[in-house]
């Protein structure tokens, strides 16, 4: 069975950094992509960034330059350190794994596997 867990959110100034990390088990994350999530209130789950299995790299253009997905597989884990936090960055955020190996995608029904999220919250 294949858990994520979240870690690493939490209340910051505008400008601000957070790391939030993604442990995995019950499956190795190498051979899967692997997705940060986010979700504001009254709004839809949207993409944030990804990391696939080869791996290559890949952003919204909201935090593009600000935050950093990068892959520990000795740990079987996934970071995003997110820099120069705005406000519009507040919401809970979601790490995910996709449905199946050595595929890419940044739909979100492609990923079968979520984490319970974790909140960050951007002060101005």
């Amino acid at each position: 069975q294949v858990q994520l867990v979240e870690s690493g959110g939490g209340l910051v100034q505008a400008g601000g950094s957070l790391r939030l990390s993604c442990a995995a088990s019950g499956r190795t994350f190498s051979n899967y992509a692997t997705g940060w999530f986010r979700q504001a209130p009254g709004k839809e789950r949207e993409f944030v960034s990804g990391i696939s299995w080869n791996p290559s790299t890949y952003y919204a253009d909201s935090v593009k330059g600000r935050f950093t997905i990068s892959r520990d597989n000795a740990k079987n884990t996934v970071y995003l350190q997110m820099n120069k936090l705005k406000p519009e960055d507040t919401a809970v955020y979601y790490c995910a794994a996709h449905r199946r190996p050595g595929i890419w995608s940044r739909a979100k029904d492609d990923y079968g596997y979520w984490g319970q999220g974790t909140q960050v919250t951007v002060s101005s």
